[in-house]
């Protein structure tokens, strides 16, 4: 199935003129003037120079929007984004042709055959993380092994909400032969929901790097005959009715157009309406339907909604049978955001069945 998907990675840009060269040697504010005006820049010497160009564009924006509160710090963001992909460095086959440039395997992975192109920077730097991390793996405190996450397929950075549904898993004393993940990312809740004893976990994806990292990791092993994926929204393919439902969805609404990534941190208007709507078909009757939330939104002021309330108040299609909450951890003192209201952030496991 992997093998006809076209995965999702940044897109190679071509410059018939050349580019405006920067170097540590370069004029920092006449740079960021070109790319204001949208002119691209090339990285043309040390790979250190394209952080210090951004971090002289961080500062500039600094003065220019102010980054109190959690929209201000969106709108900041959207501005960093729309200048910082003018910025460019070059690729010939496969390596980074600047000097002491980190070696990125996604480089021959990802385009196999194309020898001479450029790529934005900050992508540059994001496949540079999403090597290591899928190289090295990463160790999560709810499963056994390593997860070794794909190039542009979300992971959690934070642990609340899986802890939450590990505990109830182990309380969970319903029937165990098959459950269905939408959404299923990087797999965490799948392999959950298989080191709890299911028997079948069919999991759904819209984004094509989840369903190619996930096949490439599970290929010859046992979870490939436990775990089966459909590249489709919601549910798929999958008609038949299941014991459980799980459903971790974005816990913010969209501000924007999304891309793939943002898939998984933001919700367009009718996903959740959407998704009962499917759900109810696809929960056998004395079935669970189980959603991973955050009262985030609501505490940052992006909505006064919760969406899950909303369905349950207003729906007609399920009734609350228990929501767990947990406190979220502290903010790490080391992040540069404003993040006070993570004190009052609750993550919440809802567990609906039918009406």
């Amino acid at each position: 199935m992997s093998a006809d998907l076209r995965v999702n990675k940044p897109t190679p840009f071509f410059s018939e003129q050349p580019l405006i060269a920067f170097s540590r040697a370069s004029n920092v504010a006449l740079t960021i003037k070109a790319l204001e005006v949208g002119k691209p820049v090339l990285i043309a010497a040390f790979y250190s120079d394209g952080l210090d160009l951004l971090k002289a564009l961080h500062q500039h924006l600094k003065k220019r929007f102010p980054n109190g509160t959690f929209k201000e710090q969106r709108a900041y963001r959207l501005a960093y984004q729309k200048l910082s992909k003018l910025i460019y460095i070059n690729i010939v086959d496969h390596k980074l042709i600047v000097k002491k440039a980190p070696a990125i395997g996604w480089l021959a992975k990802l385009y196999p055959e194309q020898t001479s192109f450029l790529l934005p920077f900050t992508k540059v730097q994001g496949l540079n993380s999403a090597w290591q991390w899928y190289k090295n793996g990463i160790d999560l405190p709810v499963l056994r092994s390593k997860i070794h996450p794909y190039y542009g397929v979300y992971f959690p950075t934070r642990f609340d909400h899986l802890i939450l549904f590990d505990n109830w898993l182990k309380r969970y004393n319903g029937p165990k032969k098959s459950a269905i993940d939408v959404g299923i990312g990087s797999g965490v809740l799948a392999l959950q929901l298989v080191k709890f004893g299911f028997q079948k976990v069919f999991g759904t994806d819209t984004n094509p790097n989840a369903i190619v990292g996930l096949t490439e990791s599970m290929e010859d092993t046992k979870l490939s005959r436990k775990i089966e994926l459909d590249f489709a929204p919601l549910f798929g393919k999958w008609e038949k009715q299941t014991e459980l439902i799980v459903f971790n969805p974005p816990w913010l609404p969209a501000a924007h157009d999304l891309d793939h990534i943002d898939e998984a941190i933001s919700y367009p208007e009718t996903l959740f309406s959407e998704f009962f709507k499917a759900a109810k078909k696809r929960l056998l009757p004395e079935g669970k339907l189980v959603l991973i939330f955050s009262n985030l939104a609501q505490l940052t002021q992006v909505t006064d909604t919760h969406p899950i309330a909303d369905e349950l108040a207003v729906g007609g299609r399920f009734k609350l049978e228990q929501c767990l909450k947990r406190p979220v951890k502290a903010a790490s003192s080391q992040t540069k955001r404003d993040q006070n209201w993570r004190a009052t952030e609750d993550v919440e496991l809802w567990i609906l069945v039918h009406a």
